[in-house]
């Protein structure tokens, strides 16, 4: 099972690093980090070896970060180095506790030291969902054929037409600005 958060991690001077992250379940109370060579997650993870996955609801961070909207208010975590997400409903403050080296994702296993929670999940909305696989597909541009690109954008945008709040709607339009500016496209 992969679940998508939000990773905070910190460099060797402090610095927050935020990053939208697919986290592998490796066992209870265990999940594993992949980031790719080159990447600041992977820099940050060598030196200091300890992150944050925030669950939040607010898909504009997944988005942001995918569109160059980095920064995101934080808090600081109880236990481990890098801060949470203000925006967190919770967080698990994670160790990383073994590397297995690969030359294009090392892998990290990380055991959970800590959790909490900060605010109540009220429910699921189509349009996050849809924003979710947007962000994700904006992530792989590169990778994916325009036709393939063109038709997941168009069977999404049926769930923002219909359920999508004004944060859903903020969300969606900074990741069509990049499917835009990926193809060069001036179309709306």
């Amino acid at each position: 099972m992969i679940r998508e958060v939000i990773v905070t991690t910190v460099s060797a001077g402090g610095k927050p690093h935020i990053a939208p992250f697919g986290l592998i379940a490796a066992a209870p109370d265990e999940w594993v980090i992949a980031p790719f060579h080159p990447s600041t997650t992977l820099d940050n993870l060598r030196v200091v070896p300890f992150l944050v996955a925030n669950y939040t609801d607010d898909v504009r961070i997944f988005a942001g970060c995918l569109t160059g909207r980095r920064k995101w208010p934080c808090l600081p975590s109880d236990r481990v180095p890098p801060p949470r997400l203000a925006a967190a409903l919770s967080h698990a403050e994670m160790a990383v506790v073994s590397v297995q080296e690969d030359p294009q994702r090392p892998r990290f296993r990380c055991r959970i030291v800590h959790r909490q929670t900060h605010a109540p999940f009220e429910g699921m909305n189509r349009a996050t969902a849809a924003v979710l696989e947007g962000a994700i597909l904006v992530s792989r541009l590169s990778m994916l054929p325009r036709e393939k690109v063109d038709s997941e954008i168009a069977y999404l945008e049926i769930a923002i037409s219909k359920t999508a709040g004004e944060a859903e709607r903020e969300a969606w339009g900074w990741l069509m600005e990049a499917v835009r500016a990926h193809y060069g496209d001036a179309r709306e």
